[in-house]
């Protein structure tokens, strides 16, 4: 894919970087069995990762505990490096919903051997996400519902007031360490209920009533 659409616009927008964050719900990192962290706990994921809404998940042979983590995506829209924490939200072009999905089984033994996630998080297909829409039209984004449905069953709800590290302190911290372009992609974390997916489930995210997308799930 490489790219991602800005809704009303037409324009496909080249994708840059995609930052991840991990434990950005407190719920999420109890029901890991991890800390809360002190600061942004942050992966990378290639632009191959991406799928865009409508396209089918295509599980991979090598593994066999695929998970659903559903979360809210930053598409930046301004180059930035050391963005203070009062600009951080005029580096926002807008807002979508994306899936983290992981290869947990192989996520597993990575931690345990004290291995990066590389290979669990960043496979082929690893990080649909829907359309945006325009930072402008959204007044607040710490105030969204963000939830998953498999098969017609909520799996995950919750609100992005309950992240850890908010948007514009996220962008903040992270452009200490890289500098930020337009069309890079932040996946802000996913809340609790992350859980397996399968051949034939059909997955719905949404964020705020503002943005949805819808995929199915198939075999590899």
């Amino acid at each position: 894919m490489g790219t991602v659409r800005i809704e009303g616009t037409g324009d496909e927008i080249a994708v840059g970087t995609i930052f991840c964050l991990g434990r950005n719900y407190r719920e999420h990192a109890k029901e890991m069995g991890s800390e809360v962290p002190q600061e942004p706990v942050v992966f990378l994921k290639p632009t191959t990762a991406l799928l865009d809404d409508g396209e089918p998940i295509r599980l991979p042979s090598f593994s066999s505990d695929i998970h659903h983590e559903v979360e809210m995506v930053v598409l930046i829209g301004r180059e930035g490096c050391n963005i203070a924490l009062a600009d951080a939200m005029e580096h926002v072009a807008g807002y979508g919903v994306g899936l983290d999905l992981t290869a947990r089984d192989l996520q597993a033994v990575a931690k345990a051997k004290g291995l990066p996630w590389a290979v669990a998080k960043g496979f082929d297909g690893s990080a649909p996400v829907s359309k945006f829409v325009r930072a402008a039209s959204v007044p607040d984004p710490h105030g969204l519902d963000l939830s998953l449905t498999r098969n017609g069953e909520v799996k995950q709800s919750s609100n992005t007031s309950q992240m850890i590290f908010r948007v514009d302190q996220t962008i903040a911290w992270l452009s200490r360490i890289f500098t930020l372009t337009p069309g890079d992609l932040i996946y802000m974390g996913t809340p609790e209920g992350v859980g397996p997916i399968q051949a034939g489930d059909e997955l719905v995210i949404a964020l705020g009533g503002i943005v949805s997308a819808h995929f199915t799930v198939v075999g590899s």
